[in-house]
């Protein structure tokens, strides 16, 4: 079984080229929990008030999700998801502090090292300017007035998360390549993903 992840800040990429791979495969695709989190939205409007239960609610259910992959091992040859479990500290790191962030951390350090790690991670790198431009093309209301300081930040959480990274992985510049408008890049992509995974 090969467990690939596709990782980067939001409007990346991460879900269209996690389909993408999943269809090539004929994989298992695991989506994260996004619209599904109840303080989501509020959290845009009130990020103080509401990161704490935004964080907890991602990392409870993205541990969920994960935990449930090894179960379902001998039903598929491939998995495929658009998030690293990692990532929710990642955006942990920039959102909480004090008592809150203290209790978040004792709470993944708990609930990691129980996790699958990936035979293969993507890293879709971009830049705040890309990213404002995908983000506002897809059209999330409660992501319509996306700051981008916190996209700036935020990606760059990003890189030097996966400075430190041990696993296997593979960066891609997101404005370098367009795999969904120009099939040449999809393909190219889809070989060099595919080629590194086997490797792995």
């Amino acid at each position: 079984m090969s467990y690939i992840v596709v990782e980067g800040p939001i409007g990346a990429g991460k879900t269209s080229l996690s389909r993408l791979l999943a269809e090539h495969l004929n994989a298992r695709l695991v989506l994260e929990v996004v619209e599904e989190n109840p303080f989501l939205a509020p959290f845009y409007q009130d990020p103080a008030g509401f990161a704490f239960k935004v964080q907890v609610f991602f990392l409870l259910s993205r541990y969920k999700q994960v935990q449930d992959l090894a179960q379902g091992a001998l039903f598929f040859e491939h998995t495929v998801s658009d998030y690293l479990f990692d990532k929710d500290f990642i955006f942990a790191s920039l959102n909480l502090q004090g008592d809150e962030w203290e209790l978040y951390q004792e709470l993944y350090q708990q609930l990691r090292p129980r996790l699958i790690t990936p035979d293969l991670t993507v890293y879709l790198r971009a830049e705040p300017d890309l990213l404002l431009h995908r983000i506002a093309k897809r059209g999330r209301a409660f992501e319509r007035n996306m700051a981008a300081d916190y996209l700036r930040r935020l990606g760059q959480a990003y890189d030097d998360y996966f400075a430190h990274y041990s696993g296997p992985l593979h960066v891609i510049e997101a404005a370098e390549i367009d795999f969904v408008e120009r099939p040449a890049d999809r393909e190219r992509l889809l070989a060099d993903i595919l080629q590194l995974a086997k490797a792995a």
